[in-house]
């Protein structure tokens, strides 16, 4: 879908379309402090990859977020870290979003269970029907229908820095709660090593309209103390790119 001049937009049944640097048409809900399915609405956004020639993860990557090969490279990332290597059995994803995340690492892997945490249904629906995968109830910040110790490998990417300081730290619990001991657990946050003066400051002034409570930053060792506590171990940790700057991916290795 190609359009004749940059920075026009539509606005139509709560869907805004901007024309983005790349010349393809970006679609947003008008309702970008919801979950996945208000900010990335589904039919628009599969309407709109399609249209583009492009897969749908490909679209939000290069499209949408003006990252490229974001998705990749934090995948590329963790193969080199032997994530993968340890081939994981059962694998469990908070808020897989559009799948973009479950889709390459089920090209690294191939469990035997693969479980979503997942609130926006025709997200969840669309995984579920294209992957196989397990779509679990979700209720506030629980995964209480995953037994202890009972998953490899625990994963959520682009989740926690768009939720408050308390829902996120309420997930950590859980995820090494579900973590068998040799499992790891691997999410990114906005850490303070990623909010420099400079980013501060673009964040500030190129963040767009409506970025209120998002990006939510976290600190580094509040999250290293923590999982301290719960017997899990940080191993790894590097920069992935998000919107105008980066966010930490954190990788733990439950011990006990």
């Amino acid at each position: 879908m190609r359009a004749a001049r940059s920075g026009t937009s539509v606005w139509k049944s709560g869907v805004k379309r901007l024309v983005g640097r790349t010349g393809f048409d970006i679609v947003r809900s008008t309702n970008n402090r919801g979950g996945v399915d208000d900010f990335i609405p589904f039919e628009a956004t599969m309407r709109a990859a399609r249209a583009a020639g492009l897969s749908v993860g490909d679209y939000i990557d290069e499209v949408m977020n003006g990252t490229p090969g974001a998705t990749r490279s934090t995948v590329d990332e963790l193969r080199a870290l032997g994530i993968f290597a340890a081939d994981p059995q059962t694998v469990l994803e908070i808020g897989p979003g559009s799948g973009r995340y479950l889709d390459r690492t089920l090209k690294e892997c191939s469990p035997g269970r693969y479980e979503i945490y997942e609130t926006a249904a025709p997200w969840a629906d669309y995984l579920v029907e294209t992957f196989g995968v397990v779509a679990q109830p979700t209720a506030e910040f629980s995964l209480a229908p995953t037994p202890d110790d009972s998953i490899d490998l625990v994963q959520a990417h682009k989740v926690f820095n768009t939720l408050t300081f308390l829902g996120a730290s309420r997930y950590f619990f859980e995820m090494a709660r579900v973590t068998r001991p040799g499992g790891r657990i691997v999410f990114d946050v906005m850490t303070e090593t990623c909010l420099d003066p400079a980013t501060m400051r673009a964040w500030a002034t190129q963040g767009g309209a409506g970025h209120d409570s998002y990006p939510a930053a976290m600190p580094r060792q509040s999250c290293v103390d923590l999982f301290a506590t719960l017997g899990c171990g940080l191993k790894a940790s590097f920069l992935a790119p998000m919107g105008v700057a980066s966010t930490e991916v954190l990788v733990f290795e439950k011990t006990t």
